[in-house]
């Protein structure tokens, strides 16, 4: 009962933020009349200042016994910034309601893989991660689908009414999941039930952990060219058919979900592929859609090019709670290592709007893809040559032969 609860829970949470995201880059562009260049600049501002409090939500939620709560709480307040945006779309509303959004994107995954982990052991914990990002994905496909729909019905503004709804479903399941049956110690990265005499380490020792460091520069590097690829994708599509905004945006999103499911199924068996291939697939196939947006132009291509989106987010998204658990172990903080992971990937994302906006404005498209793939092929090369293997079983190898 409590993993169908948590089932739900990545499910309908992923409903609640589908109604953000692209919509909002889409919004903005072709119903509020912004640039590109205003759009991007202004989500990298709202991005960088909101991601800066990511370590310490992560400490929060190290800390917290509340996490379902604290779930709860920023549904109803991300519901909040969807009805302003949408009802107020200027400069000063996007600008704080983007702000908000930054940081409770600093709280809804690292709160439901803290939960995860302190409802299963270690050995399960790959197979239950795959399966937690599979129904968020299923999730984003439904909503994009329900939006989609409705969009092209009634107005492209309908993604940001559906959010309080689901913010109410979400309640719903995140309190099906009894409390105590969260084990918090665990939920931190420290052993089952561990006393406070077992206290956690210094939040210095993070600078410590190579494999982290590693990770956290190719999260950003990831993200950094990752980011701006679906909405400069949508944009597009959206410009050059008017009227169906909604509807192609949603389409390139279900696309792109449905072989993320795929992939975060796939990541249900990363103890036996191993953490380190199933990410330099995700670089792989991210430096390839970079470069096959480069030459496509018509609406079915650029759609059909986005079930690579599919195979780069399913995976590293599934993989990153995953490896930092790895990496974390008996540490106690976890959630302040997925913070601190965030923020730096955050910057990534964040920054790469709005150079991707100004490469548009200036020289197109085509030109912003070609540096997106370039971007995201020096990230492979940083994975290849740098980042370690962090299964348990390898883990214990290395330590054993220090």
């Amino acid at each position: 009962m409590v993993f169908t609860a948590l089932d739900g829970l990545n499910f309908f949470l992923a409903d609640v933020r589908g109604g953000l995201g692209p919509y909002v880059n889409v919004l903005l562009v072709t119903d509020a009349h912004w640039s590109q260049f205003a759009v991007g600049s202004t989500l990298m501002v709202s991005g960088l200042i909101g991601i800066t409090v990511h370590p310490a939500v992560g400490a929060f939620i190290d800390r917290s016994h509340r996490k379902r709560e604290a779930i709860i709480f920023g549904a109803f307040l991300l519901s909040a910034c969807a009805l302003a945006i949408a009802t107020r779309p200027i400069l000063p509303v996007v600008l704080v309601a983007d702000v908000i959004m930054a940081v409770l994107g600093g709280l809804f995954a690292p709160s439901i893989a803290a939960i995860t982990l302190g409802l299963c052991g270690r050995e399960a914990l790959a197979a239950r991660l795959g399966r937690n990002a599979a129904f968020d994905k299923a999730g984003n496909v439904f909503i994009a689908l329900v939006a989609g729909v409705i969009g092209v019905a009634v107005s492209q503004k309908a993604p940001f009414y559906l959010v309080p709804f689901f913010a109410l479903l979400t309640t719903l399941t995140a309190l099906s999941i009894k409390g105590s049956a969260i084990d918090h110690a665990r939920a931190r990265g420290l052993e089952p039930s561990a006393s406070h005499a077992e206290d956690p380490a210094g939040w210095r020792t993070l600078l410590n952990y190579r494999p982290l460091i590693v990770f956290a520069a190719a999260a950003a590097i990831f993200y950094f060219a990752d980011a701006p690829m679906l909405p400069l994708v949508a944009q597009k599509l959206a410009l050059a058919n008017p009227g169906w905004e909604t509807g192609l945006t949603s389409l390139s999103i279900v696309l792109a979900q449905v072989v993320t499911i795929l992939m975060a199924l796939l990541v249900t068996r990363a103890n036996a592929i191993g953490r380190r291939p199933l990410v330099i697939a995700a670089f792989v196939a991210l430096a390839i859609r970079g470069a096959l947006c480069i030459r496509f132009e018509s609406a079915p291509a650029l759609l059909l090019s986005q079930g690579l989106e599919g195979v780069t987010g399913g995976l590293f998204e599934a993989l990153l709670p995953l490896v930092l658990a790895d990496v974390m172990e008996g540490t106690g903080r976890y959630s302040l290592a997925r913070g601190v992971v965030g923020t730096v990937q955050g910057i990534g994302g964040s920054c790469s709007q709005a150079a991707a906006g100004f490469i548009v404005s200036q020289a197109g498209y085509p030109l912003a893809f070609f540096a997106l793939a370039l971007i995201a092929a020096a990230g492979l090369l940083l994975v290849l040559f740098l980042l370690p293997e962090t299964t348990p079983a390898a883990l214990k190898r290395g330590r054993a032969s220090q």
